[in-house]
């Protein structure tokens, strides 16, 4: 039996499979690994180019579009390896990969989920935007990185070639270990995209489990394939998802005021964006708002659920300081002088 599971999920991406999949198999080693491809209905003959080109690569195939969450959520199940990695199809691992994955799960039994180095592919010598070397949040719940904060990205000069704890673990190669991804029910589909991830590592840390930035491995991520980092739906969803992440985790008695305190964050941030001409993101902030509060009873429902479980103190490895803070006001732009 294999130890580990490659999951790509697609969706009409056949032009980001004839980039990226033949540099995932020629990197993953067929004797410790599968490679599967996870496919939300496409009609672009995605499906026709993996079984022709690649037939060892296994494919699931679904007969509608389950979305990011939802179609990685129902791959998951049908994943009979201990370990598996959710691989974005615009994402290329580097030679070697898998074997301080496989180590650092062998040796650290209480790991339920790592990320490799996620550096750009466009720009080899920088990390990429979403997961640098190791996600953070700060205790307002802003997510940050280990080689990325707001938006200075560091050039990946092996000053974070280490293991580390981290928060949260990107999504772009999220390494998993499977039964415990499916005990706390994968990524929240009603997040439908971004900070899905962050939010199923920190049910991970809440329940006592540990996630781990692994810096001797690393996989080069094209980013910006679904949505662009400038984009009015992308900062709609980032903001509704943040709240909502922090009402369903926040496991301490602050968490209201919390919430507080980022509503009006988000609402100067959302001034700032009307004062620079961006009409649409700062409508994306006031939408974000109005449906978070729509969910709030859904959310809380879910607080619930996750109470029996949870530990009463915040994770080790969230930030006692504010990021924002440090950022914009103390100047203070990479990791190393955070």
């Amino acid at each position: 039996m294999k130890t580990l599971s490659v999951v790509i999920l697609n969706w009409n991406g056949l032009h980001l499979l004839r980039t990226y999949l033949p540099q995932v198999v020629a990197n993953t080693p067929a004797d410790v690994a599968d490679i599967v491809v996870a496919d939300n209905a496409s009609t672009d003959g995605s499906l026709d180019y993996v079984r022709q080109t690649f037939p060892q690569v296994g494919i699931i195939a679904f007969d509608r579009n389950h979305g990011f969450a939802g179609g990685y959520n129902r791959a998951l199940q049908g994943i009979g390896t201990p370990l598996t990695v959710l691989l974005n199809s615009d994402a290329a691992p580097d030679p070697g990969w898998t074997e301080p994955l496989l180590r650092l799960f062998d040796a650290e039994p209480d790991v339920a989920a790592a990320a490799p180095k996620i550096l750009s592919y466009t720009h080899p010598d920088l990390f990429e935007y979403a997961g640098a070397a190791g996600g953070f949040v700060d205790w307002l719940g802003y997510p940050f990185c280990r080689g990325r904060i707001m938006d200075t990205v560091e050039a990946d000069r092996g000053q974070y070639d280490t293991d580390i704890d981290a928060f949260w673990a990107s999504g772009a190669a999220l390494a998993v270990r499977t039964t415990i991804y499916r005990q706390l029910g994968g990524l929240d589909e009603d997040f439908f995209a971004h900070m899905e991830e962050i939010d199923l590592c920190w049910r991970m840390l809440n329940t006592g489990f540990r996630v781990v930035a692994c810096g001797h491995a690393s996989v080069r991520h094209l980013g910006g394939g679904t949505l662009s980092q400038q984009n009015p739906h992308k900062t709609y969803l980032n903001f509704r998802n943040n709240l909502l992440m922090l009402v369903k985790n926040y496991n301490t008695r602050l968490w209201p005021a919390v919430i507080a305190i980022r509503l009006v964050l988000d609402g100067l941030a959302g001034l700032r964006f009307a004062a620079t001409g961006h009409w649409a993101d700062c409508r994306a902030i006031v939408l974000a708002h109005w449906h978070f509060f729509a969910r709030l009873r859904a959310t809380m429902a879910k607080r619930r659920h996750l109470a029996a479980g949870r530990s009463r103190h915040l994770p080790d490895t969230m930030k006692r300081y504010s990021v924002m803070w440090r950022y914009f006001a103390r100047r203070r732009t990479v990791y190393s002088d955070i």
